[in-house]
């Protein structure tokens, strides 16, 4: 009859703009909450569900140390470290979500393109 597969879940990331938190999920199970900062009024993060699409190590500038490009249609919306850490926490973005260098590099190997993001 051969070997019955385990079953998997899907890995996804939740972002609750409203607390500020961004959740790491793998199935039902929340593995991490890291503190974030999102869009400020004028230019703020979409909500919706969305899907990762590129990776990127070291992106330099005010990206911090990773960025992790979400499928938000027309822009270029991203989870991405911040050289000031200050921010996190607040409504200071043109949109995309902020983390600690230290909490994109954590997330940064467990995240893969296709996962879901939903960000409500």
């Amino acid at each position: 009859m051969g070997n019955t597969p385990e079953r998997t879940y899907a890995s996804h990331i939740s972002v609750n703009l409203t607390n500020r938190r961004l959740s790491h999920f793998e199935g039902a199970r929340q593995v991490n909450i890291y503190p974030v900062g999102v869009g400020k009024q004028a230019t703020p993060t979409p909500t919706g569900n969305y899907s990762v699409i590129e990776k990127i190590m070291h992106p330099g500038g005010m990206l911090g140390t990773r960025w992790i490009g979400i499928s938000i249609p027309g822009g270029n919306y991203g989870i991405h470290g911040t050289n000031n850490p200050s921010s996190i926490g607040g409504y200071v973005s043109n949109g995309c979500i902020r983390m600690h260098n230290h909490d994109v590099e954590v997330l940064f190997p467990k995240v893969h393109i296709g996962m879901p993001v939903k960000i409500e």
